[in-house]
């Protein structure tokens, strides 16, 4: 699997508010292009949509505070992965819903950071959602 370097770099802070604010200022920018769903295109789907929305019902769902964290700071590098990444991603199934299926993008920070970026794609819709970013546990 290839992975892409990223030009941004992963978000400062070791405080949950403090990156919770930028990464969610950073998203509102992102937001605001748009009257409906938030979305980016992505480079490796021919331009279509990813659908980001899902990403922050996840990250809220956490319970742990560090895991939040964690994922929060790469935000940015995922986005860009998304948008201009060409590279070939890990996919599946999951055997227990036949209608969903999963993209695994691998990134490089510019700090030499490994990190991953889940899509998940709806067959039934066609619709691409972010599901989750995190980073790879040293």
């Amino acid at each position: 699997m290839h992975t892409f370097k990223t030009r941004a770099t992963k978000l400062t802070g070791t405080d949950y508010k403090e990156v919770y604010k930028k990464s969610f200022s950073f998203y509102k920018s992102i937001k605001s292009r748009t009257k409906r769903r938030p979305y980016v295109r992505s480079a490796y789907f021919n331009k279509e949509k990813i659908f980001l929305e899902l990403f922050w019902y996840h990250v809220r769902s956490k319970t742990n505070h560090r895991d939040k964290l964690r994922r929060l700071k790469y935000f940015r590098c995922a986005i860009e992965l998304i948008e201009k990444s060409k590279d070939k991603p890990i996919s599946g199934k999951k055997p227990f819903k036949k209608s969903e299926h999963f993209y695994r993008f691998a990134g490089i920070t510019q700090e030499g950071d490994l990190f991953y970026v889940q899509i998940k794609e709806d067959k039934g819709t066609g619709n691409k959602w972010l599901m989750s970013v995190f980073p790879v546990s040293k």
